[in-house]
This record gives C-alpha cells, sequence and structure tokens, in this order.
C-alpha cells in the first residue's frame, strides 16, 4: 500500500506524487477521509430494497464535474480522517444495521485501502454483497486490485462526446478510459444475478445521467451499451441532475425538460433496451442530496 501511495498512479489522473506528503488532482492524502455514511433508500430499487443500501461517501475526487450535486465533499473535500480500522468498524456497523450491501461511493483514490481491509474481512465477517460506485474514470491495474472483492459495480458513464469531458470534467478521453474500465468491471462480474428477494447479488448497473441540452449524448452512450452488454447489465437513466452552483455554461443552470427524458427513453425502448431503470417525479431536487455531517464518524 504504501509504495502505491508514496508515486499515485492509482487513476488515469496519474500524478506521480508522494501522498505522504502532498495532494493530487483528487484532493486526498495517504489517510482515507470519511464525509458521511447511512442506510440509503435511493438508489436503484435491486441495490436499495427495503432496508437500504449502506453507503460510504468518501471525500475527494479524481473527476472534476463542475456540476457534481455533491460538490461539498467531491471538490472541497469536506470530511473527516479516519484509520483503516475505524472504517472497517463502520463497514461492519451498516452491515449491523440491516444494510443489503455495502456501497463505497467515490472510493477510486482510496483502493489500496479499501482492498486492505476487504482482504481480512470479506470471506468471514461480511456477509452482504460489495458495491464499488464509481464515475469509471478509472485505472484497469487499480480496478484490478478490486477482483474478486466487489460484488456489483455501479458505474457511470458521463460522456460519449470526449469534448463534453474536457469541458465539463477536465479530463481527456474519458469515453475510451470509462469504456475499457467498464469492460474490466464487466469481466469481474458478469451477467447480472439477483437473490431470493429480487435484489441485485452480482453484475453491473451503469448510470446515464442526462444533462440539459445534451439528450443526444446520452442515447450515443445507450446505445453503445446495448450494442456491447445486450440485456446482461441494467442501464439507469437518470433525470435528477440538479443545479446546484451558479455555473459560467448557461445550460446547465437549470434541470432537463420532461421532453428531453422522454427522448432518451423513447429512444432506449426503441432500439431494445429490456433492463432498464427510469425516473419519476422530481428527483432533480436538493433534498435527495445527503445532508453530509461528520458528528457520527
Amino acid at each position: 500500500m504504501n509504495k502505491l501511495l508514496k508515486r499515485c498512479v492509482i487513476c488515469p489522473r496519474k500524478c506521480e506524487i508522494n501522498r505522504y506528503e502532498k495532494k493530487g488532482v483528487c484532493g486526498a492524502t495517504n489517510k482515507v477521509r470519511l464525509a458521511y455514511y447511512s442506510l440509503h433508500k435511493w438508489e436503484e430499487p435491486v441495490i436499495s430494497g427495503n432496508n437500504g443500501s449502506g453507503t460510504i461517501f468518501f471525500s475527494n475526487c479524481n473527476l472534476k464535474c463542475i456540476y457534481c450535486q455533491n460538490k461539498k465533499i467531491s471538490l472541497d473535500g469536506y470530511g473527516k480522517y479516519i484509520s483503516n480500522k475505524k472504517l472497517r468498524e463502520i463497514i461492519l456497523k451498516l452491515q449491523e444495521m440491516g444494510a443489503h450491501n455495502i456501497n463505497f461511493v467515490t472510493p477510486t483514490h482510496y483502493v489500496p485501502q479499501i482492498a486492505s481491509i476487504l482482504h481480512k474481512i470479506k470471506f468471514n465477517e461480511l456477509k452482504i454483497p460489495v458495491i464499488y460506485n464509481t464515475s469509471s474514470y478509472e485505472n484497469i491495474g487499480t480496478l484490478k486490485m478490486m477482483s474478486n472483492l466487489v460484488d456489483i459495480y455501479l458505474a457511470d458513464l458521463r460522456y460519449f462526446d470526449d469534448e463534453l469531458g474536457k469541458k465539463y470534467s477536465m479530463c481527456e478521453n474519458y469515453f475510451e478510459i470509462a469504456t475499457m474500465a467498464i469492460d474490466e468491471m464487466y469481466r469481474q462480474v458478469g451477467k447480472f444475478q439477483l437473490d431470493s428477494d429480487g435484489l441485485l447479488k452480482k453484475g453491473l448497473v451503469v448510470r446515464v445521467l442526462i444533462l440539459p441540452n445534451h439528450a443526444r449524448d446520452a442515447k450515443e452512450i445507450i446505445n453503445y451499451l446495448y450494442k456491447t452488454y445486450g440485456d446482461d447489465i441494467y442501464i439507469s437513466i437518470m433525470n435528477q441532475y440538479t443545479p446546484i452552483n451558479n455555473c459560467k455554461y448557461d445550460n446547465l443552470n437549470r434541470k432537463i425538460t420532461d421532453e428531453e427524458y422522454d427522448e432518451v427513453i423513447d429512444f432506449a425502448v426503441a432500439i431494445g433496451v429490456k433492463n432498464a431503470f427510469i425516473q419519476e417525479g422530481d428527483t432533480a431536487n436538493e433534498s435527495f442530496i445527503p445532508k453530509f455531517d461528520c458528528s457520527k464518524i
């Protein structure tokens, strides 16, 4: 672990900095920083179930999306430094609370620490599935460290057009990097499997967040996913884009319209997508964003 953090190339940014001495683009040091954990009931139904998903929100992020609804933790770095022992305790506490799974949210920059913990508890103390919840801006080598430790990948595919990745997330070659990463995720977990209660116990869910004025890009993503994986994965088509900042791009200062969302849904139906989740109602609402609070950590 020490070697990986002393010359960090964990994500595609490949900062090569010593995280014991300074921070890279993601903002993380050698210590895990946590913003929040809870039983979260607003994930896809096969993940949240009745009890909720045991979500653990990590501070900082290697993808710098200017519209991030969790800006407080991802860009501003809000959170509390904790030991690996404490993180292990939180994982097992969520299991005791009745969580259907353990859901690591934005875990990329802490993979060495997470993998170390899971190697100790995954095959004895931990009895529920592990979810890796990611932007998909990942290195293959880093994902391989999670092989046999992750049961479910909950992955974003943000952009088909790489120019949008540059514009909105300050990253190069997003689509190529993310699709290679998603291929590795699928290689590890295969076609989705449900348990007797209809909850996901293994598999891949890819989220497509529709951005205002970019329904066409979302359709390109869905077309790629369906041609590549067919009905072996779930596609989650999301209308919950939430404008929470005064963005320099006018289109990002509004919610998507019903017409934009319907256009994407109609396209998915037309090409034959069957295993998909859609959202109804006003999900683009700040009330769905967790109230990040370190007081219980």
